[in-house]
């Protein structure tokens, strides 16, 4: 399989002296820093990629480089909690860029329940992103990434409840007749829809999703340890760790979210080293581009595997899914910081019984063990995702590398 390498342009101008120290949160966001910082300087990782966000204690030199940065690029409270109360005690005088808190985030909510609702992908209703100007987004209209209108998906009705801008101005979508859906018209970058349509509420789920814990066994198999650790009482068997309508922090597995983001970088840099500042709007401009042709890349290659069934260890590729019009069946796991309790683990062997399941996927920050327990006796391959590029080099080409091996790896799972 082909991989797909950003190229950057780097404009003709001096590198000051002065370059603002970059301190960024995890690999695919120092990944989107380096392309625009390409050229002038490099910016510093905190969390190395093989890390879990939830699990992550900060050494001495690491505090160091945010008592030393002039700019913080973080995802936000909701993957690092752990590390608001040190940027703002170490790097309160840097400026701080949020992605979470971009006015043009493309958010979605966390879904609910081991199973995920039976939701489609008609992406007809998406506009094309129109020229966003000199300075700003790509043009991505010649590349058509957001329509998915030929992969004969049904409607989506209410999947996602976006993350409200009600600041922003954005626009209604009365197509969809739904209240609260109010997905961004970003008046700043001539869109009228670039957010997803939303699906219903999960409606369909025949089981409760706060099942007593432990009750339930596994009768006819007997596991080890993972078994074991299913069937205790964690205090959070069968209820997602994540409140109700709670942004997914997991943005940048949409590409398109990446390349907003790259803007808002490039004005950051731009203004606290205007010396530089063509240097990093030229590289910004330049990685939206090569993103545009990456995700078209990427939509066509996954369109084989568009109907096939796959579960994941937890729900961190909703924004990936919704992207490119694929959907996971279920997640193994409540979220990254928990473990499966013995009701949903029934749940999900229960409902995956006697049909197809093409691809359990496992990711390298969590244990494998739990996959193993709810695939034990089906015929399914076994694959891994990594959402955050633990085998990957870090740098500027790691996020284009995560986005394809996670392409590639579905297609191989989910075809072989």
């Amino acid at each position: 399989m082909k991989r797909y390498t950003i190229p950057f342009f780097v404009a003709a101008a001096p590198v000051s002296a002065d370059v603002p120290n970059v301190v960024t949160d995890i690999a695919p966001v120092h990944s989107l820093v380096s392309m625009v910082m390409d050229g002038v300087g490099n910016p510093d990782l905190i969390m190395e990629p093989g890390s879990s966000p939830h699990h992550y204690s900060m050494r001495p030199s690491e505090a160091g480089m945010l008592a030393e940065a002039d700019l913080v690029v973080w995802v936000g409270h909701g993957l690092t909690p752990w590390l608001e109360g040190p940027i703002e005690n170490l790097a309160g005088d840097a400026h701080h860029l949020e992605w979470l808190g971009t006015d043009n985030a493309v958010l979605l909510s966390f879904r609910e329940g081991e199973l995920f609702a039976e939701h489609d992908h008609d992406h007809g209703d998406h506009e094309d992103h129109d020229d966003h100007g000199e300075e700003d987004h790509a043009d991505h209209d010649e590349h058509d990434h957001d329509k998915h209108d030929d992969h004969d998906h049904d409607k989506h009705d209410d999947h996602e409840e976006h993350a409200k801008h009600d600041d922003h101005d954005h626009d209604k979508h009365d197509d969809h007749d739904h209240e609260e859906h109010a997905e961004e018209g970003h008046d700043d970058h001539d869109h009228e829809e670039h957010a997803e349509e939303g699906h219903d509420d999960h409606e369909g789920h025949d089981h409760d999703d706060h099942k007593e814990h432990a009750e339930e066994g596994h009768d006819d198999h007997d596991h080890d340890k993972h078994a074991e650790e299913a069937h205790d009482d964690h205090g959070h068997d069968d209820h997602d760790e994540h409140a109700h309508g709670e942004a997914d922090p997991h943005l940048w597995l949409d590409p398109l979210n990446a390349q907003y983001f790259l803007s808002h970088i490039a004005d950051e840099l731009s203004e606290l080293d205007p010396e530089n500042a063509e240097t990093y709007r030229a590289n910004a401009k330049a990685a939206q581009v090569a993103l545009a042709e990456l995700s078209a890349t990427i939509d066509g290659q996954l369109e084989p595997i568009r109907g096939e069934k796959f579960i994941v260890m937890h729900d961190a590729y909703h924004y990936f899914e919704e992207r490119f019009g694929i959907e996971a069946f279920g997640s193994i796991s409540p979220g990254d910081a928990s473990t499966p309790g013995a009701a949903r683990i029934k749940t999900l062997r229960e409902a995956l019984a006697g049909d197809d399941l093409a691809c359990a996927f496992k990711e390298p920050q969590m244990d494998p063990g739990f996959v193993n327990v709810v695939t034990e006796g089906l015929d399914t391959n076994a694959g891994t995702l990594d959402p955050l590029g633990a085998n990957l080099e870090t740098g500027a080409t790691l996020y284009s590398q995560l986005l394809q091996g996670m392409a590639d790896e579905m297609v191989r799972c989910m075809t072989e």
